[in-house]
């Protein structure tokens, strides 16, 4: 499918057949005429150790807040220590592969001090209750209060599945959720299970979301039928949205997001893994993946796109950070056709890789999530 340039005009576009020729190069303008640039010379450097599996980071201003998935919250400031958050969190259910998950900043958090954290929540200590996005303010570097809930009643079963990547576009908080190995969950629009949600950054329902006329929980959904989203990326320039998914033994994805699309899960009955990941038995119509890993999978996990002249060829690339495939592997993602090709596979001496984030500085960090001596690292490219 084709994407669409949003409906503005560049100075160069303006110029029309004047000196510079202009030509799309994943996803950003660059002169047509420019020579083949090279890959980058990366500079790796530990900012943090001593962690447990931290699942996330994001940035207020130059501050870096990040957490521990058992449930802690750290800030650290350039050149300086890390300092514990202390905040109001619910009890958190960290267990399988539940526990304090994603963090994204607001848009204008350096001014407003906003963030929000998507969790794993217990109703007691041997009972899980539900996957909640909460809505906090930062008001000093060892202070955080809640502001609201943003989303609540997420399905959590045993603690399988949970999603809770989020990204935000604008005034737009989407959501990825797990199916949370529960079968009827992704097609089900009144389950939140297996979804991409989206809600404005006040907590409010959009209107224009694709189901909201069904009422209850199908106000949210933005797109259904996925297994577990464990990362989203806006694509620089366009603005596009993609997901990255976890197969079952086979068929971790990469997805294009379109408003109202089926991505085609669907292990009913029961929770029957062997079911494709995208049915087109079951769901003609469904929205064909980008990109598959086929068998075995690499456990694809948090991904964004790299931006600026300092990536040389990798510039526009998708980076997807690979637990089991133990790296960062980089694809090319087509401007025509919702076609991701696998390149090169980088930083494969960290063991797992959870989350990837290009940082206010430019440089790609990167969280691993061995078990124990976890750390987040700076990656400068030149």
């Amino acid at each position: 499918m084709k994407q669409t340039r949003p409906a503005r005009r560049t100075a160069a576009s303006v110029i029309g057949s004047a000196a510079l020729s202009l030509a799309l190069a994943g996803g950003l303008l660059v002169p047509a005429a420019q020579p083949a640039s090279a890959a980058p010379t990366l500079r790796v450097q530990r900012v943090v150790g001593g962690l447990t599996i931290p699942w996330d980071v994001t940035w207020i201003g130059q501050t870096m807040l990040y957490n521990e998935r058992p449930g802690r919250v750290w800030t650290k400031r350039p050149g300086a220590a890390p300092q514990r958050v202390n905040l109001a969190l619910p009890r958190i259910w960290a267990r399988s592969e539940g526990g304090l998950l994603g963090l994204v900043a607001d848009p204008g958090a350096a001014s407003n001090g906003y963030f929000y954290s998507c969790m794993s929540v217990a109703a007691s200590a041997t009972r899980p209750k539900d996957v909640e996005v909460w809505k906090w303010k930062l008001t000093s570097p060892t202070t955080a209060t809640r502001v609201r809930t943003m989303v609540s009643g997420l399905p959590i079963g045993s603690g399988r599945h949970n999603g809770c990547r989020m990204v935000i576009r604008g005034n737009d908080l989407f959501i990825g959720t797990g199916d949370a190995a529960q079968g009827a969950n992704p097609q089900s629009l009144g389950s939140l299970g297996g979804k991409i949600l989206r809600v404005r950054l006040d907590g409010s329902i959009p209107t224009d979301n694709p189901f909201y006329r069904r009422g209850g929980n199908a106000r949210y959904v933005w797109t259904y039928g996925h297994r577990n989203v464990q990362g989203l990326a806006l694509r620089p320039y366009w603005g596009s949205l993609y997901s990255v998914e976890h197969g079952p033994d086979r068929d971790d994805e990469i997805n294009r997001v379109a408003p109202g699309a089926n991505y085609g899960w669907s292990p009913t009955p029961g929770y029957n893994e062997s079911r494709p990941m995208t049915d087109l038995t079951r769901f003609p119509r469904a929205k064909r993946a980008a990109w598959r890993s086929g068998a075995p999978t690499l456990a694809t996990s948090g991904a964004t796109f790299l931006s600026g002249s300092a990536w040389g060829s990798w510039n526009g690339r998708l980076a997807v950070a690979l637990l089991k495939g133990q790296g960062v592997q980089l694809f090319t993602v087509s401007t025509t056709a919702d076609v991701a090709t696998k390149r090169e596979k980088v930083l494969t001496s960290y063991g797992r890789i959870r989350s990837v984030h290009q940082g206010p500085d430019g440089a790609l960090h990167f969280t691993t999530s061995n078990g124990s001596n976890d750390g987040i690292y700076r990656v400068a490219a030149g």
